[in-house]
């Protein structure tokens, strides 16, 4: 009787460190947006390329994990992990810093939290459809609550700044760079329980790195770029493609990739926050009650969500 009821109570252990790491990454994932902008710049100050932004914080990412996996003697993926790694390079790596990073360089942070604030909902859907995990209606009216607060929001934060939403050839851009995501997400988490999440983006990153490399050293700006700028890719670089990911992918693997992928709802609000002091924006009561509104969904959403075991044939 002892065992068997020790059981539940570690579940439920590995369902809340999933999710205390789930927003630790989206804490240093919401730094992206704001950084990438500073990064790249915008059309009347272009910075970085938004191609170089890509390759070079994906390379230096992969000199990190290339020292990291030496360090602890990581063994090689199996050909079973690779397609899923590949899918997370191609997800993760390439695909969301490169549509995002050209995105940016046209819309407004306002306006991009716009299509991201989907995200959640886009990687809990892939996760139901590739790793075959179930959950209840309730989680799912939940999830899709949290994403129309965020989308509102969005809304009236963009027309309160004056910039509006207007549909473009950048909002195609954005809605790529959100199923990018999803994707690469989900893959990584798929063989994280194998591989272990640290060692997940490192193989990524490394396995890129005859990309990126190359790719970097093309795109190599040939004019004079400003400190922030450089200071932005180098966090980018480490921590966005790198270091959040040794938190998000173990909370995904931990708390489950449906359930944990809902805290990504706080993370336009924490973009927000951040950029009070790098980009100036001021923060007011309006944010601060969807922001609580926000968190509500996503504890009870949470909540309804079924145990993330996959579905029998």
């Amino acid at each position: 009787m002892s065992h068997s009821t020790a059981l539940p109570s570690a579940r439920i252990s590995d369902a809340t460190l999933g999710l205390w790491l789930g927003l630790l990454g989206v804490v240093v994932f919401a730094l992206t947006l704001p950084m990438t902008r500073l990064a790249t710049g915008t059309t009347e100050a272009p910075q970085l390329s938004p191609w170089f932004v890509t390759w070079a914080r994906a390379a230096l990412a992969g000199g990190l994990s290339a020292l990291y996996l030496l360090a602890t003697r990581s063994r090689r993926p199996t050909p079973a992990e690779r397609g899923p790694l590949l899918l997370s390079l191609a997800g993760n790596a390439i695909g969301y810093p490169l549509l995002l990073g050209w995105a940016l360089r046209h819309v407004t942070a306002s306006h991009a939290a716009v299509i991201t604030a989907l995200l959640p909902l886009a990687t809990a859907a892939i996760a139901a459809w590739l790793l075959h995990q179930r959950a209840r209606l309730g989680f799912w009216l939940f999830a899709g609550l949290g994403s129309a607060l965020v989308v509102v929001y969005s809304l009236m934060r963009a027309a309160q700044t004056g910039h509006g939403f207007g549909l473009e050839w950048a909002d195609a851009l954005l809605v790529g760079a959100v199923l990018a995501a999803s994707l690469g997400y989900v893959g990584g988490a798929q063989v994280t329980p194998t591989l272990g999440a640290e060692r997940v983006i490192s193989w990524v990153c490394v396995m890129a790195l005859p990309l990126t490399v190359p790719g970097a050293l093309l795109t190599w700006p040939d004019r004079p770029i400003a400190l922030s700028a450089w200071l932005a890719l180098g966090y980018v670089g480490v921590f966005s493609m790198w270091a959040g990911f040794f938190a998000w992918f173990r909370g995904l693997a931990l708390g489950g990739a449906l359930r944990v992928s809902q805290t990504q709802l706080l993370q336009p609000f924490v973009s927000i926050l951040a950029a009070v002091p790098l980009l100036g924006e001021s923060l007011d009561l309006i944010t601060l009650g969807f922001a609580l509104a926000v968190v509500a969904t996503v504890f009870m959403g949470r909540r309804m969500a079924a145990p993330a075991s996959p579905a029998k044939p």
